[in-house]
């Protein structure tokens, strides 16, 4: 039987912006990446995001960002790969303060936004990433997209890896993900993101953009909570998949 692990991103209101539905999506998904406070999360909601996961019985794992609030991580930054490694190690440890206070360990790492579609394709932003979650503890799994830079990173360094694909997203013939500023960029209907899941996991292929298929792995599959339709897409997908015996179980399980 296959096995996929289902993660979302949480943990993303801030102050007294409510983003999301943190609660409900916790009830289908098996590792959660929780924001660290520098493209949304703040201390209060990252504490009460860890205890609601644990609640749930979904693994945890730190989803650290660029410096960027008002653009919600997405813009493009230059940044070194000192200054990538800093704010990685940074982010994990204000998420691990929060896991030590409840008596629990982080499982995995997985960066956000432009900080992770960089990573996916620059050499030595990747390494410096990995080697910020290796020195920080080098249990830790590290998410990457399928294929990436990033993984290949992780696993030269030694860490666990686990190649990440995207249910709502479309690709491009490289394995990369089509950029969000294309009209083309999300998959909007919901029968058609879970045929591609399916899919990626049974046979591990995508069709792309440009109409081949490419060959990609998934160990785990990303789905976003702050759509309009993200709680019934997210019950939809643990049901089909479940449904097509795939075990959906966390990825350290």
């Amino acid at each position: 039987m296959s096995q996929i692990d289902l993660n979302c991103d949480l943990g993303e209101s801030f102050g007294v912006y409510k983003i999301g539905m943190d609660d409900e999506i916790l009830s289908f998904v098996t590792s959660a990446n929780i924001a660290c406070g520098f493209h949304a999360g703040d201390p209060s909601v990252m504490r009460k995001t860890v205890r609601l996961a644990l609640t749930k019985g979904v693994k945890i794992g730190a989803h650290p960002g660029l410096p960027d609030l008002m653009g919600f991580g997405r813009r493009n930054i230059s940044i070194s790969p000192q200054e990538a490694y800093d704010i990685v190690v940074y982010q994990i440890g204000a998420l691990s303060g929060f896991m030590k206070a409840e008596g629990e360990r982080m499982q995995h790492v997985k960066p956000h936004g432009a900080l992770y579609n960089m990573a996916a394709k620059n050499r030595e932003l990747s390494v410096a990433i990995a080697e910020a979650v290796y020195k920080v503890d080098p249990q830790l799994i590290l998410f990457g997209l399928a294929g990436s830079e990033l993984i290949r990173a992780g696993e030269k360094i030694g860490l666990q890896t686990a190649h990440e694909v995207f249910a709502d997203r479309t690709y491009q013939q490289d394995g990369s993900l089509t950029p969000r500023n294309q009209a083309d960029a999300l998959i909007y209907n919901n029968d058609q993101a879970v045929s591609q899941v399916v899919r990626m996991v049974k046979e591990g292929k995508v069709l792309t953009q440009q109409g081949v298929d490419v060959s990609v792995k998934a160990h785990t599959v990303c789905i976003h909570g702050d759509g309009p339709e993200a709680l019934t897409f997210a019950r939809q997908i643990r049901e089909t998949l479940e449904a097509s015996k795939i075990n959906v179980k966390a990825i350290s399980e």
